[in-house]
């Protein structure tokens, strides 16, 4: 009887561990929840949303940058996503390294899959194949991380806006899976329906973004 408690005791306990540990050096990772459709309430916005999700798992105490370009508008300059995510390095959720540099992060053989995007909280997100499919990752940017600027594009009014007829949003597939003109990119495979949450979901996505920490690795992060 005793020998049966015990070991009703240890399957209790395996049961309750977590999936995944969380890494004291998280630095990377895709957004759990998506905004509004193509409304981030600007690069402000987006940086906020990024923040946030860090802060309620422990590395609130460092910056964090959307992956997002703007386009130039209004007379402000043009914004290059590579240009505001800071010089690494940066790490996922279980502490695998995604890239030494934003040089590494935009070559060919970047540590960006399935396996490696995973959220804040070390969830794993939809890719192509799963139901609903959820790849498609908000840019914004060329292969090179600057703002893209094909026909259509308007970063969905820089990331103001979910309405209809206010253009389109380049984005990125995370499993570095499915069409478009660079289908295996994970940052510029090709470009949204439209800016509305339902045109972003019938593209393949879930208004999902990336986020970084802007110094690098973050400090403080607490050890599940």
């Amino acid at each position: 009887m005793k020998k049966a408690l015990v070991m009703l005791a240890a399957l209790a306990l395996v049961a309750a561990a977590p999936a995944a540990a969380q890494a004291n050096n998280m630095s990377f990772f895709i957004t759990s929840s998506p905004r509004d459709g193509g409304n981030l309430g600007g690069l402000d916005g987006a940086d906020r949303h990024c923040q946030n999700l860090a802060y309620a798992q422990g590395f609130g105490d460092t910056e964090w940058r959307a992956y997002l370009s703007a386009m130039a508008r209004d007379g402000q300059p043009a914004v290059n996503a590579r240009d505001r995510i800071g010089t690494g390095p940066w790490y996922n959720f279980r502490g695998e390294l995604i890239a030494q540099d934003v040089t590494q992060l935009h070559a060919e053989g970047v540590n960006i899959r399935k396996e490696t995007v995973i959220t804040e909280r070390g969830g794993m997100v939809n890719g192509r194949g799963d139901t609903p499919n959820q790849h498609d990752i908000l840019t914004g940017s060329n292969l090179d991380g600057t703002v893209f600027t094909g026909e259509g594009a308007t970063a969905c009014s820089n990331w103001t806006s979910n309405a209809d007829g206010v253009g389109s949003a380049r984005v990125g597939h995370f499993d570095r899976e499915g069409g478009g003109q660079n289908p295996t990119s994970w940052n510029s495979a090709h470009d949204s329906r439209g800016c509305s949450q339902a045109n972003l979901v019938a593209t393949g996505g879930n208004g999902y973004f990336y986020c970084f920490a802007f110094a690098g690795n973050a400090p403080g992060g607490q050890e599940d």
